[in-house]
């Protein structure tokens, strides 16, 4: 879960809310002292009312995050335009029309001269420059900004002592030294020129970040870069207008109007980018912001129209009488209905038509604690994650093995696109997650063990903003326990179709071997006996007549009889051998590999008597593993051996013929069946082998 930021200081806080209404104070002055000079208002208000949303915007940024000097250069130059802008009116209200200007009009008039230019600086060049997370984009812009504001200082410096200054009244720069002369004028006019080629590469650097950027950043970016264009173009045929004195570009309307557009598109494209990709992280503060006037409209609406209006109407008076009291008890009564629909425009404003963080992770929490399918389940996540997030889909992977397969996804369908449930597993990368598709994706870990991973797709124009990257890494921090239950609800299903093909396969075996026997008694012991029963009824006829050739037939039906008798016992062997019965496991397989078809050597190792299941086990997957290296080996040795080590008893059937590659070649029936059998004794069957280097069968089963 991602770490809380730290919160400001209180103090620090304070000091941007500060700053901003003081530039407010000072932009309000500002007003009257124009309207008190009779010039029109209407322009100047305007533009007083521009710098107080920058002013405003800065104090939003400047209280949430400090160290971000974006911030301070808004609600700064607000202060000193603001500044300007009343010392500016001051100074023409102190001397027009009268004999004696009133005190500080000069000095007024000072200030107002040089502070517009201390006040739009730093928009020109720095803002541009460090915008959004306060630094440059890479250590070799440093210089600029330090250029920046080393021509700034040059410009105040040599503006406030030129004796040639114009001041906005008729006056003398009460700073003025005369031995400067045109020195000031020449370096007051090379420093605009550097001012407009800082502001320049400050907007490089801004489309410079903006290629290098991606996602939410590069969205941010953009609406800046838009107000940089306006900007330096506006500062750029200012310049143009000076140098050729061409009257259109220096009429004060077209300067006025082009001005306006291009100091407000500032604060409209960094609050843009603060409330639609929600940079800086104030959407609190503004949704706050949005309960309180919702609030404060609700109480002054009810308790104007009840004390007053229906007051006035009635009583004639507008305070007296329960009124009050009547206003007060429905605020009261309404006021937590009024308050939840506050907070649902507020979301509604901030976020969209999701819900909240804190909905969706309680929507969340709800569908763990129900009792639903693992498929249910697994849907109803992405489906939270979703509509959580506005992403256009979202997509939810499971860890099966040593491989991820998308479990389920939200919309199900997505038009023009292929369902979750038709893309292949994926391999995982040295237990890392693979490339997975979409715009984004998170693992899912549980105890650090690798579960799975959700992965969601932008809406074309609408990457993820940083709240809901936040909500993604707490549902996929939360999601641990669901990947975990589903993967062992999907290992016990396939478990149990493992399980069910194996039963299927020792039934099949079963009947296999029973249709065997009753071909082996068929064709071998059965044809047998009716021989001899056939030529038992010939010695009856033969034996009054010919006594000899009697006997001869009788030592021959000995013979006979004996050889059934043999193949009955070896059919009785193949069932479950007396030998292996009566002295266990080694003497078992000692006898047959005595009758192997190649040298085989036996390795008991001190192994003793088990049960019946597990001794038979083991001796007839040892048997098969001897059969196959007799077929298809070509071996020329064979080793069996045995071991026992605490609760396991194992055996090794390991021989030096061709050897094979077991991930290209197929399972036979017969170790199948080998491993069939040592899974219902509860063990393991394991084929280790490499072309021309032989093959190793091992078998382990607990005790």
């Amino acid at each position: 879960m991602a770490a809380v930021a730290a919160r400001p200081a209180r103090g620090t806080s304070r000091l941007p809310w500060a700053l901003w209404a003081l530039a407010l104070a000072l932009a309000i002055s500002g007003s009257v002292l124009v309207a008190l000079n009779g010039n029109p208002i209407v322009g100047n208000v305007g533009l007083a009312t521009i710098f107080a949303s920058m002013g405003f915007t800065g104090a939003l940024i400047a209280s949430r995050q400090p160290e971000n000097p974006i911030g301070w250069i808004l609600v700064g130059s607000t202060v000193v335009i603001s500044l300007a802008f009343a010392t500016g009116g001051y100074s023409t209200y102190a001397t027009e029309g009268r004999v004696t200007p009133l005190p500080g009009s000069i000095w007024a008039a000072w200030v107002g001269t040089w502070a517009w230019v201390a006040g739009v600086g730093p928009i020109v060049t720095l803002l541009f420059l460090l915008f959004p997370d306060g630094r440059p984009p890479s250590p070799r812009w440093r210089p600029v900004a330090l250029a920046s504001v080393t021509v700034l200082g040059v410009i105040l410096l040599f503006g406030a002592v030129n004796p040639e200054a114009e001041l906005l009244i008729p006056g003398r720069n009460p700073l003025g030294i005369d031995a400067l002369g045109g020195v000031a004028e020449g370096i007051i006019g090379f420093g605009f020129l550097l001012l407009v080629v800082l502001g320049a590469l400050s907007v490089v650097s801004l489309f410079i970040r903006f290629r290098r950027a991606s996602g939410e950043e590069r969205q941010q970016i953009k609406w800046l870069a838009l107000s940089a264009t306006l900007m330096l173009t506006w500062i750029s045929l200012s310049a143009i207008g000076e140098v050729f004195q061409i009257q259109l570009l220096l009429d004060s309307g077209f300067q006025e109007v082009y001005s306006a557009l291009a100091i407000l598109s500032i604060p409209v494209a960094v609050g843009i980018a603060m409330l639609r990709y929600r940079l800086y992280e104030i959407d609190v503060v503004i949704r706050k912001t949005v309960v309180v006037a919702v609030l404060a409209a609700f109480i002054t609406i009810v308790y104007v129209g009840i004390v007053i209006g229906i007051g006035a109407a009635v009583a004639g008076t507008a305070s007296e009488g329960p009124l009050p009291i009547v206003a007060a008890v429905l605020i009261a009564v309404a006021f937590q209905p009024v308050r939840a629909r506050a907070n649902r425009i507020a979301n509604r404003l901030v976020l969209g038509e999701r819900a909240t963080p804190y909905q969706v992770l309680s929507a969340f929490s709800e569908r763990l604690a129900g009792a639903y399918a693992s498929d249910d389940l697994l849907t109803r996540m992405a489906r939270i994650i979703g509509e959580g997030t506005g992403v256009r889909r979202a997509v939810v992977w499971l860890r099966i093995g040593d491989e991820v397969r998308p479990a389920a996804s939200w919309p199900p369908e997505v038009p023009g696109e292929a369902p979750a449930s038709a893309e292949q597993p994926r391999p995982l990368i040295d237990d890392e997650l693979p490339e997975l598709g979409g715009s984004r994706a998170l693992d899912v870990r549980h105890e650090g063990e690798l579960l799975g991973a959700i992965s969601v797709d932008e809406r074309a124009g609408e990457p993820l903003s940083h709240e809901a990257e936040q909500l993604l890494e707490h549902l996929a921090s939360q999601a641990g326990l669901v990947l975990r239950n589903a993967r062992l609800t999907e290992e016990l299903r396939a478990r149990l179709v493992e399980l069910q093909a194996s039963r299927q396969r020792i039934v099949a075996a079963q009947d296999e071997e029973r249709r065997r026997i009753e071909r082996d008694i068929h064709d071998g012991a059965q044809q047998q006996l009716v021989a001899l029963t056939v030529k038992l009824r010939l010695l009856e006829q033969l034996a009054p007549r010919d006594p000899v050739k009697a006997a001869e037939m009788a030592s021959e039906l000995q013979a006979e009889a004996a050889e059934a008798l043999g193949d009955l016992r070896d059919l009785a062997r193949g069932i479950y051998p007396p030998l292996l019965a009566d002295k266990g496991l080694p003497a078992a397989l000692e006898a047959q590999a005595r009758k192997a078809a190649l040298p085989v050597s036996v390795t008991p190792d001190g192994v003793g008597r088990y049960p019946p299941e597990i001794e038979s086990a083991l001796y007839f997957c040892c048997l098969e593993a001897l059969q196959n290296v007799a077929k298809y080996a070509h071996a020329t040795h064979a080793d069996v051996r045995l071991s026992a080590s605490g609760d396991e008893l194992a055996f090794e059937v390991v021989d030096d013929g061709d050897g094979f590659d077991p991930a290209s070649t197929r399972r036979g029936s017969g170790l199948l069946g080998m491993a069939d059998r040592l899974e219902a004794v509860g063990g393991t069957l394991e084929v280790r082998s490499q072309p021309g280097m032989g093959t190793t069968v091992t078998g382990r089963v607990l005790l």
